[in-house]
């Protein structure tokens, strides 16, 4: 029996215990104390195929990260709570800039069918599907192969499609004679999938982890004034914030990108007045209202990379400590494809070609 321990219960800990929970000589521990967690906070948007980042392994690993959710969603028996293929719509303020995003998705969905349709939308299409926008209304783009994730359902039942052993407690890592410990316990695999908190794992192995925290804030709005339901498509409105319609009435305005809070998780009223600001301007007809419809603040900590780019590989010198990081603010459609990764070259050392730079740029000897 393979004693495997998974440090880190979000997103990527939890698709690399589910994937691994199905072969039948494993022994799976995941040590998650949730504080700060990312995934627990965050509410994902599934559309990478419209962006225009130029790091190619990053689309690539974002691109077949978005094509796994389907399969996901069927083998986990997800609800529609943590995913929900309802579509996304993507605005942009000038006709030129509209046009280049149209021929981008075009481009790519030659290589993704699992965008499905694309569609110009104008003002009355808007009015018509998402009435609760028909002040804004401005024309755009929609993707009917968009969809919401949920992190808290999301890992919740990951958890519960898996049957593992949950430790809510903080893990601690050794090194003695080259034996790795976590919490004086021998494994014969460890994947450190920690987030942002994964600095003091890896120092034991005298490696210092290249990454720095970026807090996000997200707000819930629930309000019979919000003409919105959890069938109508993500809103990327341009240099606004996202708007996620998530039940009758109810709309997530995500997220704010702070860089300079540390592991402060604190909802703090400055940027929750951004966030309702930005949602002011889609919905104007309740400007002054919205700061009163409030009625969830999430705060979470994102782990990020100088390059923006996500990695995971082993740690040079043990090849039986596996790590997954650095995957920033597209942690959710990101996060299940590096856990599979990690669980498949656990498995049968498939490793991570085409998906991420080497190791060793994200880690320097202390």
């Amino acid at each position: 029996m393979n004693k495997i321990a998974i440090i880190g219960g979000g997103i990527v800990g939890a698709s690399a215990a589910f994937y691994l929970s199905k072969a039948e000589d494993f022994d799976i521990t995941v040590f998650d104390e949730k504080t700060g967690q990312a995934t627990s906070a965050a509410a994902g948007i599934i559309a990478p195929w419209l962006s225009k980042r130029r790091n190619k392994q990053w689309y690539q690993l974002a691109h077949h990260g978005a094509a796994l959710y389907r399969q996901l969603a069927q083998d986990a028996n997800l609800d529609t709570q943590a995913f929900s293929k309802v579509g996304v719509f993507v605005n942009r303020n000038k006709p030129e800039s509209l046009d280049d995003l149209s021929c981008l998705a075009q481009a790519r969905i030659k290589t993704a069918p699992e965008m499905e349709v694309i569609e110009k939308w104008d003002k009355q299409t808007i009015v018509d599907r998402m009435p609760y926008l028909s002040d804004w209304a401005k024309p755009g783009l929609f993707v009917s192969g968009g969809a919401r994730v949920d992190g808290k359902h999301l890992i919740a039942q990951l958890e519960t499609a898996s049957n593992l052993t949950i430790r809510n407690e903080k893990a601690n890592i050794t090194v003695k004679n080259h034996e790795v410990l976590v919490n004086q316990e021998h494994y014969d695999s460890i994947v450190i999938a920690a987030g942002a908190f994964a600095k003091e794992l890896v120092s034991p192995f005298g490696f210092e982890l290249k990454i720095t925290p970026q807090k996000g804030q997200l707000i819930e709005l629930q309000s019979n004034l919000i003409q919105a339901d959890d069938n109508m498509p993500i809103v990327m409105a341009e240099s606004l914030s996202e708007l996620i319609p998530i039940g009758n009435h109810q709309v997530l305005v995500a997220a704010t990108h702070e860089n300079d809070a540390g592991f402060d998780l604190r909802a703090t009223q400055p940027e929750i007045n951004g966030l309702v600001q930005n949602a002011e301007v889609t919905m104007p007809k309740l400007a002054g209202h919205i700061a009163n419809m409030i009625t969830e603040v999430r705060v979470g900590t994102r782990p990020y990379t100088a390059d923006f780019a996500p990695f995971m590989g082993t740690i040079p010198g043990f090849d039986n400590v596996w790590i997954a990081n650095g995957l920033g603010s597209s942690g959710l459609t990101t996060g299940p494809i590096s856990g599979k990764l990690v669980a498949d070259d656990i498995m049968s050392g498939t490793g991570f070609d085409g998906y991420t730079k080497p190791i060793s740029n994200y880690l320097s000897e202390i």
